[in-house]
């Protein structure tokens, strides 16, 4: 259809139009170079190039050199250290990284490492400056720093406006203005509940209208002098206001729709079971458990409490079984001729890496077949990890064969808080007796040469102590202690031994140091775009160092003080000052700061798979806003599921109320992810995922034009604008764009739309046809003129297909 075509040409005409009428200034003085500092600069160095070699894998060590320890860079009351404080030219390091015979030049040539200058470089320095040693950022003990002094008192709402204007300040840089009112209302809307706002609430809160050709707005925007220098709005109108928005937000049911995305991400839920069969499985009650947790604002200590261990807990609960399903949630196979010990092998391994990837946020898996080669943990220790969940009973789920959906016991027939009429299958945690769990050369589940071991968690960490009371937060289940060495081989020791209930107490103890890190790390990624720490699924050697460590420290240490209270830190990020900045970047914060890790303004990411459909759905009147309930079946392509075979099945979409439901209810096939989601980076779910992809592909683009789903949003958003829109067409072109980009159009975007209608309704005058082809999706208003109700859903097509659209501000 040549309106298609069309429809893409004016879409890129509109969204060259909008969105930068306005440039900020910012002064971006150039600041002096900063210390080396061995955390920061000079552990990543040697992480990369040096520990594969000189690292934690024992039986891969060269020359008996440990580089990730003091002791083996610096040296001890043994040994003496290859770098000497101070004495470049005595450091035995520094004469390898630079010596002239190839052969013996460190890394070596077969290592396939090179260090380039900058990086020699780095060392150079740190060594003449003192070598200042610094244990790594993420496994030393997270103490509260105090809040630093800034040179503008006026601009922080909290403390962690402080954090940041701090380290602005050390940079030579200032914070952006405010974003105005608008945009304001939508960022937070949507980082929030993952929908739009609707423009009375817009107007209600930015009052007035966009002047948009003059770049600005007649409402208020918040800016820095409205802002107290005490946290939660204790002055100006204007913060109580931008309060009571973020407040009523938060406490909608959809607050717990949004954050479930990300953790159902991690835990990585699916109605299927992957590998090559992908049956279909019971356990979408246990979405509805996560989505009322995070709306009843369940502290986080007893929120891992009751996934790892709700079974375990004294008379558990029906919600606390439910939650217990976090064990079962991995990949399965049903295959005839699976072999049941090779299988819990999978399973006890699969368990391992999504826990270290959801609560530690380290690599464990790594560890399944050798010792780390850049973390503390060796293999023994990923095998104590698997010995607590060696009571989840996994057998009786191999007795569920080819058929969907498959049996995978021990399930219970529930109903939900979410969905109390509405009974549904789940499976469920049921402790048995452990079995034994045996260290696996090389990971080989045949091999039954390696030591069995007790459960226990990795020697880095302090150890649990057995029979931690729940309630009892003077003690901490934590004790120091190395790895227990490789003892006599037997059965378990039942007595004294260690649980689930007790790795969740020891997780969630005040003074682990990671847990909280690595939860408010990606808290502060959905709201900022990016983590304080970029590699949201590895804090060891590899990932990256906070770019503001005593920020993260700070809101880890806020987490735990809090009592866990995971509201209280989404209100204390989206009332910042610094998330209120505005998104657009000056050419010398581009060239300064190009992936904004200093904070100097905000970040415009897009949304997220599900919130795009959303969106559009929220724009069209069509979206069904039921919280909880069964997993629902969007429109689909024909043949989509022809290769699915064991069984065959063929996809049927939903009708009625169910069509329209959130995203987040959509059936998810871990083999056959929605192409809807699939083209919006949205992962099978096969793996833990702290951190989707974010890709753009003319796939996106053909989807926003072509999905059902879309093209009848498109067809009821221009019902829509044709009853509610107005008389005449710049009423309705003005009051389309307003109701789905919160914000008023150019004259230039008004001349874009206006070009796009005529054309279109000529267009379809004299192909009906293409008219009626059109408007196939969905059920039709009555008494509508097909012709003009064609030409306004291209027009609603331009619109949704804007990059504005699927982006947050």
């Amino acid at each position: 259809m040549k309106s298609v075509t069309r429809c893409c040409v004016i879409g890129v005409v509109l969204e060259l139009c909008s969105g930068f009428s306005a440039r900020l200034a910012v002064a971006a003085d150039a600041p002096t170079s900063p210390p080396v500092s061995f955390q920061r600069d000079i552990r990543p160095i040697l992480s990369d190039k040096c520990f594969f070699c000189h690292g934690p894998d024992e039986k891969h060590r060269e020359e008996d050199l440990r580089l990730d320890l003091r002791a083996g860079l610096l040296g001890d009351d043994t040994v003496k250290g290859v770098v000497i404080p101070g004495k470049l030219e005595a450091s035995k390091l520094w004469k390898k990284i630079v010596h002239e015979d190839s052969e013996l030049r460190m890394p070596p040539a077969e290592s396939g490492k090179t260090l380039n200058d900058r990086e020699r470089g780095l060392i150079r320095r740190w060594i003449e400056q003192g070598a200042e040693w610094q244990e790594h950022w993420s496994f030393s003990a997270s103490k509260r720093p105090a809040v630093p002094k800034v040179s503008d008192p006026s601009w922080p709402s909290n403390d962690i406006d402080r954090f940041v204007l701090a380290r602005l300040d050390r940079e030579g840089l200032k914070p952006s203005p405010s974003a105005d009112a608008r945009t304001l209302i939508r960022r937070v809307s949507f980082d929030l509940t993952g929908l739009p706002p609707t423009w009375e609430e817009v107007e209600a809160f930015a009052g007035g209208r966009d002047n948009a050709d003059a770049g600005g707005t007649r409402g208020a925007p918040l800016t820095s002098r409205q802002k107290p220098s005490p946290p939660r709005g204790e002055g100006g109108r204007s913060f109580r206001d931008w309060e009571e928005v973020v407040d009523r937000l938060i406490a909608s049911p959809h607050f717990g729709e949004r954050m479930a995305i990300h953790w159902l991400d991690l835990v990585r839920f699916a109605d299927t079971v992957g590998y090559h069969g992908d049956q279909e499985h019971p356990i979408s009650p246990y979405r509805d458990w996560v989505i009322q947790a995070f709306s009843d604002n369940m502290p986080f200590d007893r929120f891992t409490t009751e996934q790892l261990a709700g079974d375990l807990l004294p008379e558990a609960t029906v919600e606390q079984k439910i939650a217990s399903g976090y064990n079962r949630l991995l990949q399965t196979s049903h295959e005839g001729g699976v072999q049941q010990k090779e299988y819990l092998a999978k399973y006890s391994a699969d368990r391992v890496r999504n826990f270290g990837a959801v609560w530690l946020g380290v690599t464990l898996g790594c560890a399944e077949c050798h010792d780390h080669k850049f973390d503390p943990f060796p293999q023994r220790d990923f095998y104590r990890l698997a010995a607590f969940f060696a009571d989840v009973d996994d057998l009786q789920s191999f007795k569920g064969g080819d058929t969907t959906p498959t049996k995978r016991e021990p399930e219970m027939q529930v109903t939900t808080r979410l969905a109390p009429n509405e009974k549904r299958r789940t499976m469920v945690t049921v402790s048995i007796k452990p079995r034994p769990i045996r260290v696996l050369s090389r990971g080989d589940w045949m091999d039954e040469t390696g030591d069995i071991v007790e459960p226990g968690v990795p020697g880095v960490f302090r150890q649990i102590v057995v029979g931690e009371q729940a309630d009892d937060r003077e003690r901490s289940p934590l004790t120091p202690g190395p790895s227990p060495p490789a003892g006599a081989r037997g059965g378990p020791q039942l007595a004294g031994r260690a649980t689930r209930l007790d790795l969740a107490r020891w997780l969630t103890s005040p003074d682990h140091p990671l847990t909280s890190r690595v939860f408010v790390n990606r808290l502060w990624k959905m709201f900022f775009g990016k983590g304080l720490a970029s590699s949201l699924d590895d804090v060891g050697s590899q990932g990256e160092a906070p770019v503001h460590p005593e920020l993260l420290d700070w809101l880890a240490a806020e987490f735990v003080a809090s009592g866990w209270d995971v509201k209280h830190m989404v209100k204390l990020i989206v009332t910042s000052q610094a998330y209120q900045q505005a998104s657009l970047e000056t050419p010398a914060l581009r060239q300064r700061d190009p992936d904004n890790r200093l904070i100097a303004r905000q970040s415009r990411p897009r949304l997220d798979a599900e919130f795009i459909r959303d969106n559009a759905l929220a724009t069209s009147g069509l979206l069904v806003r039921t919280v909880g309930g069964r997993s629902t079946r969007p429109y689909q392509p024909d043949g989509y599921y022809q290769h699915l075979n064991f069984p065959k099945r063929t996809y049927v979409a939903d009708t009625g109320e169910h069509q329209y439901r959130r995203a987040v209810y959509t059936h998810w096939q871990r083999c056959y992810l929605h192409p809807m989601l699939k083209a919006f980076d949205a992962p099978s779910r096969e793996e833990c995922t702290a951190e989707r992809a974010v890709s753009n592909t003319p796939q996106a683009a053909l989807v926003l034009l072509n999905d059902p789903t879309f093209v009848e949003s498109a067809r009821a958003f221009a019902g829509r604008i044709l009853r509610d829109g107005g008389a005449t067409t710049d009423d309705r072109l003005g009051w389309a764009w307003r109701t789905a980009l919160s914000r008023e159009p150019s004259s230039r975007e008004m001349s874009a739309l206006r070009s796009l209608l005529d054309h279109d309704l000529s267009e379809f005058q004299q192909d009906r046809a293409s008219a009626e082809k059109l408007l196939k999706a969905g059920p039709l208003p009555a008494d509508t003129d097909r012709i003009e109700l064609a030409a306004w859903t291209s027009v609603a097509r331009a619109i949704f297909n804007l990059n504005e659209f699927i982006t947050r501000n």
